[in-house]
């Protein structure tokens, strides 16, 4: 065996040439040719040769087999990992093929192509190591075009257009047969509204049916919020290369996110049944089977979805958010929207996820598509830890601004006013300022507002991206009360011309964008200097208000909160001092102090149900009937499903009240919930039904009230009262 060791390693070097060559006439779009050289590496005595033909000719699982023989073959040369880790990573499979990545590595610590591999997966998830790995390739391998042209898309993907065209360029240089350069080139011409890019014809000329040039210009544009132009762009894609499945998966996609179910499921199907089968696909496909779960709701200006077991619940309340907030963006953005807007209700998060992303793990509440909104549903997440009408208005805001700008608006200030919008229609609604953005406070991490969008596309470091809202909120937040409203629609009409944000800042501001940072700044410690110079000391001491009211000592918890209270006002999370303060005075039974201290829970926006409970239930005992109903109504934005004695007793003070329309809702609220007492919740809403004067529909429910209990007195009077008025009738 050791003598014929040398031959084993003479065909190994021999295979990577043919296998390079097989590749490229491929990506040339010399089909046939490709084909024929793939066939020809079979007969290679080498197994990594025989796996590269296997791959090229798409017999994926008798690749890989080989693979891992030409690994035991050589155990030592890092390039079989690489290329085993490149097959893998081309088939779904992240996690082994990072670890033959790293295993390349510790054979060559500068391997380049496993320091690409790497970065090319990183970059599918906008990890920023990603550039730098490809960096580090360059840096071991100076002609590796293809680490050139990852950091000329990366960069791209920042948004830094002048540096994309310089990346893309150098690789250009290396290669004038790179076609993603090219099509970093096109993206870049298109965005800026060019009506050609000669960049398409270029990479056509190189590669007439290199579907991957238009599938990676569609995911620039898909990043940027052009979908439409998106969908076209793919469709190009596998016009030219109809077994482009990746690109075939991601129209599918496309297609779901503007509502094109129907379209999207055959694609998604095509690709299923070719054996592309990444978890994007699988996962769309079935979400798109679930959705005969859904009911469908058409109002004056929407299309609603809701799962049919939270439909007859949530309607009114969604129903009646979606036209006032569009009302009202009407008048203030000036826009009068094509047609309806389709808002999709998810019940399970991780189907939301599906829906916005095509797999699993997205960390928002809501998404924008044209005119399509995917939303987790109140019931989608932790009682307490969602508003979801804040969620509604900061999404049908996007769709106004994406509209005014026919798209163009930058990712950070259609942001920027979209948080805005959350707390303009009311101020305790929209998150609270989180001990995580003072930490980025304090350490100078927030970004210069030419750079503002890199916080929400790659992040360099931890929860960046809920930083980024915030500044981006806050910017907004300070031009509205420097400049005036106005400044904010100079700026979003800046943008309908493909301006970018340097230019913007000093044509409508009339500042440089530094200037701009410093002013900004300034504003911004005035309004959070305190927190973010006390959060430390808050977060620290807040336990000690907890120990103090466990161990019964009331006023020594009412002292420590009131000297931290100041310290952070804004902290409303678990462990806030509010709520703390609130049980000490109700066991000093001081219940008006109690009550003082949720309100300023709930206007520093505390959601939590039950202490606003709590703090409905004193009002009434304080002989404030009026507040509360506001305290439970908070509620109602914040999680009404699930919650029986909510609805029932806001329904009960809304009657007190003569408030029967609104009464009539919470009872129909606590019926669609399936009652613990059916009969009672029928009886319910069939007296105010009758007070409405709504008659069948009054007899309707009480006789579903006798049905369940044919001896309830009231529901039997109830009902001789309405055959009264039927009788007294003409």
């Amino acid at each position: 065996m050791m003598r014929l060791l040398p031959l084993v390693l003479l065909a190994f070097t021999a295979f990577a040439a043919p296998a390079d060559e097989c590749w490229k006439l491929r990506k040339l779009s010399r089909g046939a040719e490709a084909t024929a050289c793939f066939t020809k590496l079979l007969d290679s005595f080498n197994p990594a040769g025989m796996a590269e033909g296997l791959w090229g000719l798409g017999r994926y699982e008798e690749a890989g087999a080989v693979f891992r023989s030409a690994v035991k073959v050589q155990p030592k040369d890092p390039e079989v990992r690489v290329r085993w880790g490149r097959l893998l990573l081309e088939r779904f499979n992240v996690t082994e093929s990072g670890q033959l990545f790293q295993e390349a590595l510790e054979l060559k610590k500068d391997h380049a192509g496993a320091l690409l591999g790497l970065a090319v997966s990183l970059s599918e998830g906008f990890d920023r190591r990603a550039i730098d790995l490809a960096r580090q390739a360059i840096e071991s391998d100076p002609k590796l075009v293809e680490a050139q042209e990852l950091i000329a898309g990366l960069v791209l993907e920042d948004g830094d257009f002048e540096r994309a065209r310089e990346e893309a360029d150098k690789a250009l240089a290396l290669d004038s047969h790179a076609l993603d350069a090219m099509a970093v080139h096109a993206t870049i011409d298109l965005l800026a509204d060019k009506p050609e890019s000669p960049w398409l014809k270029k990479m056509h000329d190189a590669s007439p049916a290199y579907g991957r040039g238009y599938a990676r210009i569609a995911h620039w544009h898909v990043l940027n919020r052009r979908y439409e132009e998106a969908i076209e762009l793919y469709q190009r894609a596998i016009a030219i290369e109809p077994d482009n499945w990746a690109a075939r998966s991601e129209l599918g996609i496309n297609l779901m996110r503007v509502g094109k179910d129907r379209e999207a499921q055959e694609l998604l199907e095509q690709c299923y049944e070719n054996g592309f089968r990444n978890a994007a696909t699988a996962n769309s496909l079935k979400l798109l089977d679930s959705l005969r779960n859904y009911e469908t709701i058409r109002t004056k200006n929407a299309i609603l979805r809701l799962h049919k077991s939270e439909a007859a619940l949530l309607r009114p309340y969604v129903e009646r958010e979606t036209e006032r907030a569009i009302a009202v963006f009407e008048k203030k953005y000036n826009v009068k929207l094509p047609g309806p807007v389709q808002i999709e209700f998810y019940p399970l998060h991780e189907d939301f996820a599906v829906r916005t992303m095509g797999m699993p793990g997205l960390g928002a509440l809501g998404v924008t598509f044209v005119m399509s909104i995917a939303m987790d549903s109140p019931s989608g997440r932790e009682p307490g830890s969602y508003h979801w009408a804040s969620t509604l208005w900061h999404e049908l805001s996007h769709v106004f601004t994406l509209h005014r700008t026919n798209h163009r608006v930058s990712r950070w200030f259609t942001e920027g006013l979209a948080v805005h919008e959350e707390t303009a229609v009311n101020p305790e609604w929209g998150e609270r300022v989180t001990p995580q953005i003072l930490w980025a406070m304090a350490e100078k991490k927030l970004l210069p507002v030419a750079k503002l969008d890199r916080g929400f596309i790659r992040p360099e470091y931890p929860g960046q991206v809920v930083v980024s809202y915030f500044q981006a909120g806050r910017f907004c937040d300070y031009v509205n009360e420097r400049w005036g409203w106005g400044k904010l629609m100079e700026m979003l009409e800046a943008y309908t011309k493909a301006e970018p944000t340097v230019a913007v800042i000093e044509r409508v501001l009339g500042l440089k964008p530094e200037e701009f940072d410093e002013q900004f700044f300034a504003w911004l410690e005035e309004q959070h200097g305190t927190s973010v110079r006390g959060y430390k000391e808050y977060l620290k001491r807040a336990p000690e208000v907890t120990k103090a009211r466990m161990e019964k000592r009331h006023e020594d918890a009412l002292k420590i909160a009131a000297e931290l209270k100041p310290l952070y006002p804004d902290y409303v999370d678990k462990g806030n001092v509010y709520e703390a303060r609130a049980l000490s005075f109700l066991a000093l039974e001081d219940k008006a102090s109690a009550a003082k201290e949720l309100r300023d829970y709930v206007q520093h926006g505390g959601r939590n149900p039950e202490s606003l409970k709590k703090l409905a239930e004193l009002e009434e005992e304080l002989g404030h009937p009026a507040e509360a109903r506001a305290a439970l109504e908070r509620l109602l934005w914040i999680y009404p499903v699930k919650d029986e004695p909510l609805h029932k007793k806001l329904g009960d003070l809304r009657a007190e009240a003569g408030d029967w329309a609104g009464a009539a809702e919470e009872y129909a609220a606590v019926v669609a919930l399936t009652p613990t007492d059916p009969a009672t919740a029928h009886y319910d809403l069939a007296r105010v039904h009758f007070a409405l004067k709504r008659v069948p529909e009054a007899e309707e429910h009480i006789l579903h009230s006798l049905e369940h209990a044919p001896g309830f007195r009231p529901a039997q009077k109830l009902l001789l009262e309405i055959n009264k008025e039927r009788s007294n009738k003409p």
